[in-house]
């Protein structure tokens, strides 16, 4: 067990935080997938929008990397296009 103050108040941030962060990753992975299984060109172009600016909000705050965000909607914006 930790034997300072601040590494008490430490434990206790970073258990908050990576609870925190735990929920929004989630969030966006759930986003991520349902995007990819929508099967409607005009559907999907609706919630693209909206999955990007999830994206990029995680990848600004460090909860996911920015080249991680880049690369899923990269790949989103390919699954769509292939829709017909």
């Amino acid at each position: 067990m930790a034997n300072h103050k601040s590494s008490v108040k430490r434990i206790r941030q970073d258990k908050k935080r990576t609870l925190h962060n735990r929920y929004y990753a989630k969030t966006m992975r759930n986003a991520v997938r349902k995007l990819r299984a929508i099967t409607d060109k005009e559907e999907a172009l609706k919630l693209y929008p909206s999955v990007q600016k999830m994206l990029d909000k995680l990848a600004k705050t460090n909860i996911i990397h920015k080249n991680k965000a880049s690369n899923l909607k990269s790949k989103l914006a390919c699954h769509i296009s292939k829709l017909g």
